[in-house]
């Protein structure tokens, strides 16, 4: 969440970079001062209270020990500890307000992103090799029931729309590329691979930033008490939520393979025909807690660790940067990867790589101490390492030959056993 001393000495700074967010949530910050002066008053009172309630009580004992009438003081401290209970009361409803406004203001935008609205003020930052020329190409959803790689109809029996049933190659594949994707990661860029819960507590998806605002499109059980978990960041990330670093422990760097559930699944159609868009996928999911001053270098690195799978498969996709608009509600610097698929005729987002600064942090209360002996927040990133769904769409789809088979990546054989799908 947002800083509330920053938001005290910058409003109109603040509520300008939301603005270019779009939407209202700039006005969130007025509502977030006004709240932050009731409990501020009632906090000064409260010290107040306490302060002259001290000062009378003491007066009792010497004036019973003289044998003096102490009931009119002892009517004046009942009346201060009646006060104090209205005041801690008014100052805690306040304090849990504010908290719950700040959980609502999405991270402000970098100084360097670019402005835009919507996706369409994306800027293209770079491109990856060429675009496969295939003569008529098919879809991976033809290619898939051709090879007898995925059912769609076993999956629907099961679990209804949205949902894939991979099998023999199919599945086969699939192993592979997650394999691959741990390996690359670990073994070549430097992430210690951990292994998570797939529910966790609401507590965790506050501090990444899922809830309180996407709650309808998460899956939660135990009366919304834990969810089946979105995106390994949530419970990757929380493995040091409401933990004291030492500098020298920065930074750590962590990769995970999870499935991510979600509700949503788009409009219903030809677009979303396949695997495209589902309520379950698998993903590896790189995530990296860094001071401050690194996250920016550490951005850049991210992103091309997980670029580096895409150039080891040999496929051709772009980088975009994300726009003010664009943005992730927790993200203050975002790019997407962009592979291309085509069999869809257009670019499919396989990554997204965001800096969080220290707004995740915050909301988990992950802190480090720095060289001065100062406890500071840290800063997070993450970064889809990839997602299985397209990254496995654009392999079928570039890799597919015309005599219906499918080329195996050089890189992917010795994961997956042969050199073609046949």
């Amino acid at each position: 969440m947002l800083d509330i001393r920053e938001i005290r000495a910058n409003a109109e700074g603040l509520k300008q970079r939301l603005l270019n967010r779009g939407g209202d949530h700039h006005l969130l910050i007025d509502e977030v001062l006004v709240c932050d002066e009731k409990r501020r008053q009632a906090e000064t009172e409260k010290q107040v209270l306490q302060s002259e309630r001290k000062k009378i009580s003491k007066e009792i004992g010497p004036k019973k020990q003289a044998g003096e009438d102490t009931s009119e003081i002892e009517a004046e401290v009942s009346k201060i500890k009646v006060r104090l209970a209205a005041i801690e009361e008014l100052a805690n409803a306040e304090d849990l307000k504010q908290t719950e406004l700040l959980l609502s203001i999405p991270n402000v935008p970098h100084e360097e992103c670019p402005v835009g609205t919507d996706e369409n003020a994306n800027p293209e930052i770079r491109v990856w090799g060429e675009k496969p020329v295939i003569e008529a190409p098919l879809n991976h959803v033809d290619l898939t029931e051709k090879l007898q790689m995925i059912d769609f109809d076993a999956a629907g029996k099961i679990s209804g729309s949205g949902y894939v049933v991979y099998k023999g190659q199919g599945a086969k594949l699939e192993r592979a590329l997650i394999n691959f994707l741990l390996d690359v990661q670990t073994e070549e860029n430097g992430y210690d691979e951990v292994n998570v819960p797939y529910l966790v507590r609401r507590e965790c998806m506050e501090g990444t930033g899922q809830l309180p605002k996407f709650e309808d499109d998460m899956y939660g059980v135990d009366d919304q008490t834990k969810f089946l978990a979105p995106t390994a960041e949530v419970p990757v990330t929380n493995l040091y939520r409401d933990t004291l670093l030492k500098e020298e422990e920065l930074p750590i760097k962590m990769a995970a393979h999870t499935p991510c559930f979600r509700r949503e699944a788009g409009s219903a159609g030809k677009v979303n025909r396949g695997i495209i868009r589902v309520h379950q996928f698998d993903k590896v999911e790189l995530v990296q807690i860094v001071e401050p001053s690194q996250s920016a270098q550490t951005l850049e690195e991210i992103t091309a660790h997980a670029e580096s799978i895409l150039q080891k498969l040999g496929l051709h996709y772009r980088v975009i940067e994300l726009c003010t608009g664009d943005l992730g509600f927790s993200a203050t610097k975002t790019y997407d990867i962009e592979v291309w698929a085509p069999g869809q005729g257009q670019f499919l987002e396989v990554s997204s790589c965001s800096n969080f600064g220290d707004y995740q942090a915050r909301r988990m209360r992950l802190r480090y101490k720095d060289a001065d002996g100062k406890n500071q927040n840290c800063h997070t990133l993450n970064g889809s390492g990839t997602a299985l769904p397209r990254l496995y769409v654009a392999l079928l789809e570039q890799y597919q030959q015309p005599d219906g088979t499918i080329r195996v990546p050089e890189a992917l054989i010795p994961y997956f056993g042969k050199d073609t799908i046949s």
